[in-house]
């Protein structure tokens, strides 16, 4: 079954602990998921230099998810090998006074990939419906505009050319717990730990619950979601990998036409 498939989000999604562990794509041996990433990164990065040099489409990759859940090591482990001409990181942070001063979909739009890019937004304009939802920073009917806001814009980014894949990295409540527990342990890694991430994690349920939520009420076949079981690094990476490469394999990408003028044209 291809990975489009395999991961993508059912009608009435739920988001549940067990469902983290899952590995649908590995081979069983640790190692050998890395070199199977490693080989999709470099078709991907094929396919993108395609992409790049036919200036045809755009590609957008939304990376949500709880606090750990692996978006930078994904950005790592999958787009490690792609020509950095091609690609903008987008991290959206808590926003600035400005940001605050305009509608919430305004710093988002000025991050949208152009012909021929690909851009992976860490975190998204989904926080503005779950971070704030969490915090009841906003009410059920404000929640709901803003999820038809949001249908109308990626619907918009899609009639204008974008591809977009939306990945939720789902990993479980104990994962976590491990994951920055391991942060505090070695100070190496102490520049990753956040004690605001502390007080996220009191609202897991909720959190989950509104995962769901946003995936149900937005997801659509010109703007997919995909739930991506992320308790193992290497599966996450293999999973969102296959599906990256699949989807740029269906834009059935070419290298631009030659150039009649080059013909038997020699450099003195």
């Amino acid at each position: 079954m291809k990975a489009t498939k395999q991961f993508r989000a059912g009608k009435q999604t739920k988001i549940k602990d067990a469902d983290a562990d899952e590995k649908p794509l590995s081979s069983g041996d640790k190692a050998k998921d890395k070199e199977l990433v490693a080989e999709l990164a470099a078709q991907i990065a094929v396919q993108q230099e395609m992409l790049y040099a036919g200036q045809k489409h755009k590609i957008l990759v939304v990376l949500q998810g709880i606090d750990t859940s692996g978006k930078d090591g994904t950005v790592k482990g999958v787009f490690n090998l792609v020509n950095p001409q091609g690609i903008q990181i987008a991290n959206f942070k808590a926003p600035s006074t400005i940001e605050r001063a305009h509608d919430y979909l305004w710093r988002i739009h000025q991050q949208v990939p152009q012909l021929g890019e690909i851009v992976v937004f860490n975190r998204s304009h989904y926080e503005d419906v779950l971070v704030t939802r969490v915090h009841d920073w906003i009410d059920e009917a404000e929640c709901e505009r803003r999820y038809a806001q949001i249908r109308d814009f990626e619907k918009m980014l899609a009639e204008t050319g974008t591809t977009i894949i939306k990945c939720l990295l789902h990993i479980s409540k104990d994962e976590q717990r491990s994951r920055l527990q391991e942060r505090i342990d070695d100070p190496a890694k102490h520049w990753k730990f956040d004690m605001q991430d502390l007080e996220e994690r009191k609202f897991w349920d909720k959190y989950q619950e509104l995962f769901g939520k946003a995936i149900n009420a937005t997801d659509a076949d010109h703007a997919p979601w995909y739930v991506i079981p992320a308790n193992s690094k290497p599966h996450r990476n293999l999973a969102i990998a296959s599906i990256l490469l699949e989807t740029l394999q269906d834009l059935k990408l070419t290298p631009p036409d030659p150039k009649p003028e080059l013909k038997g044209l020699k450099i003195e």
